[in-house]
């Protein structure tokens, strides 16, 4: 399954993501319920998308909470209407609507009747891992539109690292001290039991 391999190999991309107040403030302004929120820059059957593909990337396990349950899907809604210029923004616009389509060939049908297969079959087909080939890419060199596979590809960096980075993760699954003093230098699985540190203050 492209979308397990894919996950395997997050540090090829989480490396890059610069956690910064601004980025953490924005995350923890995220409490929207679910079911009850309404975007601001997705379209609402987009947002149901966001939230359907974050957690196919993140799902619920017996330990961990899905990522829609720490308002992933509203943390990228709102870095989108916040941080993206009006360029970028109309990209991701025109790219959700390729997904979409892709989803609901059909467009009488409602977004709710897409499964959850079928979001699994559109990322095991469109996440790149190293060393692949966006076709469509390849196909349109020199176009300034993100193709499906970069779509996706940034929506599931996103959902990783702010995964990551809220505060739920950040206190009770990485290694957490709120007050940071000493400077310890050792071997990680005997200073926290192999778990990397929080960034989360």
């Amino acid at each position: 399954m492209k979308r397990r391999d894919a996950l395997k190999n997050i540090g090829l991309t989480t490396a890059f993501f610069t956690v910064t107040p601004s980025v953490i403030s924005l995350l923890q302004s995220c409490t929207a319920e679910t079911k009850t929120w309404i975007p601001d820059f997705f379209s609402k059957e987009e947002g149901v998308v966001l939230s359907n593909l974050v957690d196919v990337i993140l799902p619920k396990t017996q330990d961990l909470p899905s990522a829609s349950e720490l308002n992933i899907p509203q943390f990228i809604d709102k870095y989108a209407y916040e941080v993206f210029d009006e360029d970028m923004q109309a990209r991701y616009k025109s790219a959700f609507g390729n997904i979409i389509a892709l989803l609901k060939p059909n467009t009488s049908h409602t977004i709710e009747k897409v499964t959850s297969e079928n979001y699994k079959t559109l990322l095991d087909k469109h996440l790149i891992i190293k060393g692949e080939i966006d076709e469509e890419r390849k196909a349109n060199p020199e176009t300034l539109a993100l193709t499906k596979s970069e779509l996706l590809n940034d929506i599931k960096w996103m959902t990783i690292n702010a995964y990551k980075t809220s505060q739920y993760i950040g206190e009770n699954v990485l290694a957490y001290d709120p007050i940071p003093g000493a400077y310890y230098c050792g071997d990680l699985n005997e200073l926290t039991g192999g778990k990397s540190w929080s960034v989360y203050k």
